[in-house]
């Protein structure tokens, strides 16, 4: 019985002394590229009335893995910037700030490319869900602040084109 708790003992010791980590050993950083703004069109908001709001160039997410991966882990977006969503059908939409570390406002437009509600200062990382209050189709996400420093408003529009 000894002789067995003696081995067990060296044993344990063995992996203990061989399983530590050699503290002056450093590891490299891993590098990541930063997410970078990539023009693929541009957006002109304008009042019910027909007059410009506002002209900003936009990313587009017209696919599944584009519409969740949204504007996660970028670290800004210039005020003349945003990013567009375009789905297939009009309905009711929710989105969430999961790993997105810019505050947000996101407005949703139905079919005919009138907005039917906001969601304003969307606050970084959280996963709360942020839904339309009618169905949508087209979902812009802009820097938090400029959907009321614009004075967008339920009924203004959207039009946009894609470039090449």
């Amino acid at each position: 019985m000894i002789r067995k708790s003696i081995i067990f003992s060296a044993v344990l010791a063995a992996s203990l002394l061989f399983s530590c980590k050699d503290d002056n050993t450093t590891e490299a950083p891993i590098e990541t590229e930063e997410i970078t703004f990539t023009k693929e069109g541009e957006a002109t908001l304008l009042k019910a009335n027909g007059d410009t709001i506002q002209k900003i160039d936009i990313e587009i997410a017209d696919n599944s893995y584009e519409r969740q991966t949204g504007l996660m882990y970028r670290e800004s977006m210039k005020d003349d910037q945003g990013m567009l969503f375009i789905y297939d059908d009009e309905a009711p939409r929710a989105f969430y700030m999961k790993n997105t570390y810019i505050a947000l406002d996101i407005i949703y437009f139905a079919s005919d490319s009138t907005a039917v509600s906001f969601q304003k200062n969307a606050q970084p990382l959280d996963e709360t869900s942020l839904p339309s209050e009618k169905p949508a189709q087209f979902i812009l996400e802009i820097n938090a602040g400029l959907a009321d420093d614009w004075n967008i408003e339920v009924g203004d529009k959207i039009d946009f084109a894609q470039i090449d």
